[in-house]
């Protein structure tokens, strides 16, 4: 039976300012000359284990990558990441879509975080339109220049806002040269400033808490930030503006930026903190992209990297370093262990809160 997809420019939006949020900087915020939390002695081995391996990798120019879910964010380490990337020991950021949600109400309104129970059934879930909104406004801007969607988000909340062209510029490129490879990107902006009257020139967005948006710290340090997002899992797909066009595009910029990353591993480090599905599905693939380019060019494979898989879960009661249980082991199917148990190099996994792991990192990597 057919059925006619959801108008989603029916739905109404509301004023971010009226949800009750339930977290705010000034709560979460942590500063990073603060004393980390104690932590296990088992735990705090691995962790100066771990400093000294990122510490070895940065000194023969190796990259050290680090891949986050939305709570390390929500946990208050954008300050710690900040002086991480400062310092040199950070090559390249990832998260998901959340994560950068997250990052931009903190940037934007200095609060972020919803309670799903209560908003889903009221259908006020998501559908807050500033947020819908402006992440949709950076990465229209950001496609223009053949952005991705990390870099997008970074310079949106760097630069407070975004210059779109005039209508009329749009549609004489595209008649111009219809074929050019940036004209899919031309032609979502040109529909979005019709549908959802979008002014051309300078649309300026004040993010008076940028300081607390990793985002925005990585655009300052130039270092590599990307976004996986998926489609429809995000807030942002409740919002008039959606587009799949635009996420989609952003989000492979930056799986590709992301690859050129992992193809610096060699004998380097990947960090995947709190994030159960994204980091390492994302990674698996992108490493089997690396290594089919460098075999066809008569190079070896990505080796001799470590990773290390912090999670609040445990590992199963599997010592993950002799590779992957059998299937009839219920740790076989913890997926953000055995993905990464596949990937080569060693891997180790520790059971820890991922602010008091990222925090207590960040000291031993200071006193080496």
């Amino acid at each position: 039976m057919r059925r006619e997809p959801l108008n989603l420019r029916k739905l109404k939006a509301r004023p971010l300012a009226e949800r009750e949020s339930l977290t705010r900087v000034e709560d979460i915020l942590v500063s990073p000359d603060a004393p980390p939390p104690a932590i296990p002695d088992a735990v705090a081995e691995r962790v100066r284990e771990c400093a000294k391996t990122i510490a070895a990798a940065r000194k023969r120019g190796a990259g050290v990558m680090l891949l986050y879910g939305a709570h390390l964010l929500r946990n208050g380490a954008a300050l710690i990441l900040e002086r991480m990337m400062a310092k040199g020991w950070l090559t390249h950021l990832a998260t998901n879509g959340a994560g950068s949600i997250h990052d931009w109400e903190y940037a934007w309104l200095g609060r972020s975080t919803e309670s799903v129970r209560k908003n889903v059934v009221t259908g006020s879930f998501g559908t807050w339109d500033e947020t819908g909104r402006n992440i949709h406004l950076a990465l229209l801007a950001g496609g223009l220049r053949g952005e991705g969607y990390g870099i997008s988000m970074g310079r949106f909340i760097a630069e407070d806002g975004v210059k779109l062209p005039t209508i009329e510029s749009l549609e004489l490129a595209l008649r111009t040269e219809p074929s050019h490879p940036l004209a899919p990107a031309l032609a979502d902006v040109l529909q979005a400033m019709r549908a959802h009257g979008l002014p051309s020139g300078r649309i300026r967005v004040e993010h008076r808490w940028k300081h607390a948006s990793i985002l925005a710290a990585a655009f300052k340090h130039q270092i590599p930030m990307t976004v996986h997002p998926g489609i429809g899992y995000d807030i942002i797909a409740c919002h008039p503006m959606f587009s799949g066009a635009v996420i989609g595009r952003a989000g492979a910029e930056d799986f590709r930026l992301f690859g050129a990353s992992v193809e610096t591993l060699d004998d380097g480090v990947a960090l995947s903190v709190g994030s159960a599905i994204m980091t390492p599905q994302v990674f698996e693939k992108s490493l089997s992209c690396v290594n089919n380019l460098r075999l066809q060019a008569g190079r070896p494979i990505v080796r001799g990297h470590s990773i290390y898989v912090v999670d609040l879960q445990d590992g199963g009661g599997w010592d993950w370093t002799q590779g992957e249980p059998p299937k009839t082991n219920p740790a076989y199917y913890l997926h953000f262990c055995k993905s990464f148990a596949r990937m080569g190099g060693t891997m180790h996994h520790l059971q820890s809160d991922n602010l008091a792991f990222i925090h207590n990192l960040l000291r031993e990597l200071e006193r080496l």
